[in-house]
C-alpha cells in the first residue's frame, strides 16, 4: 500500500488525533447520530471499542509506513525473547502479595470478566497507545523519544480520567496513575529492544491482579497500593535493564 508523504507537522497532528480518538469511536459516532450498538455478548461495547481502536491505528500506521518499512516491527509487535516479560512478570509478585494482604481473593470473579479486563484490553491499549502513539511516532515518525513518551502517557492518562467522570479527586489521581503506567511501559519497550511484550507483561499482571483481589476504588488510589504499583514498575524496569545491559551484543537488535 503507498504510504502519504504528509508533511511532518501534519503526520504529527494525525498521530495526535488518531490516539485521542482511537477506543472512542462509538461515543464520536453517538454524538454525530449514527450509533455503533455494541457486540450482542458480555463486554460487547468495550470489546467493540478495544477493536475499532485497533483497526484505526493499523490502518493510519499503514497510509504513513514508507514503502519497505515492516510495519509489524514498527509497531513493536515482532517477538524479543521471553525473558524481558518474564522478568516483568516477576517484578509483579510483591504487589500481588501485597494486595492480597489488603483485600483478599474476590470470590465473584469470573474467568471471562479476567481475560476481558485483564488480557484483551491491556493487549489492545499496548498496540494503540505503546505501539502505535510511542514505538511508531518515535522510530517510524522520528519524534523525540521523550515527546513520544509524554505524548501517548497524558492521552491515555486523560481517556482514563475521562472514563472517570473527569473533574478532580479520583479522577485526577487515575490520571497521574495511568499517566505514570503510559511512561513506565513505553520505558520497558524501549529496554526491550522496542517492543511491547515486556510492557505488556506488566500490564497484564497489574490488571489480573487488580480484579483477582477484592480491591475498591478508594483503595485502589489509596498510598499503599500505589505503592505496591510504583514498586512494580521500578523493579520491573531495574530488572529488565540489567538483562538487557548484560545480553550479548550480537543478539541486540540495532
Amino acid at each position: 500500500m503507498p504510504s502519504f508523504r504528509l508533511p511532518t507537522w501534519l503526520a504529527a497532528c494525525v498521530v495526535v488525533l488518531t490516539l485521542a480518538i482511537s477506543i472512542n469511536l462509538r461515543d464520536i459516532a453517538a454524538w454525530l447520530g449514527a450509533p455503533i450498538p455494541k457486540l450482542p455478548i458480555p463486554y460487547g461495547g468495550a470489546i467493540l471499542d478495544s477493536g475499532l481502536g485497533v483497526l484505526l491505528v493499523l490502518l493510519v500506521a499503514a497510509l504513513l509506513v514508507r514503502p519497505g518499512q515492516r510495519l509489524h516491527a514498527l509497531l513493536g509487535l515482532r517477538w524479543n525473547g521471553w525473558q524481558g516479560p518474564a522478568l516483568a512478570l516477576l517484578a509483579t509478585l510483591p504487589c500481588w502479595l501485597g494486595l492480597w494482604w489488603l483485600g483478599g481473593f474476590n470470590p465473584t470473579q469470573d474467568v471471562l470478566a479476567l481475560l476481558m479486563l485483564g488480557v484483551l484490553f491491556p493487549l489492545a491499549e499496548e498496540i494503540i497507545f505503546r505501539g502505535f502513539g510511542f514505538i511508531f511516532a518515535h522510530r517510524q515518525q522520528r519524534w523525540p523519544w521523550l515527546a513520544a513518551a509524554l505524548v501517548q502517557a497524558v492521552i491515555f492518562g486523560a481517556i482514563h480520567w475521562w472514563s472517570f467522570g473527569g473533574g478532580g479527586g479520583m479522577a485526577l489521581q487515575v490520571f497521574a496513575i495511568t499517566g505514570i503506567g503510559g511512561l513506565v511501559f513505553a520505558w520497558l519497550n524501549t529496554l526491550d529492544d522496542y517492543t511491547l511484550w515486556s510492557g505488556l507483561a506488566l500490564h497484564v499482571s497489574l490488571n489480573l491482579a487488580w480484579n483477582v483481589f477484592v480491591i475498591t476504588e478508594a483503595t485502589a488510589v489509596g498510598w499503599p497500593a500505589t505503592v505496591l504499583r510504583l514498586s512494580a514498575a521500578g523493579l520491573a524496569v531495574a530488572l529488565v535493564w540489567v538483562w538487557h545491559r548484560r545480553r550479548p551484543r550480537s543478539l541486540t537488535s540495532a
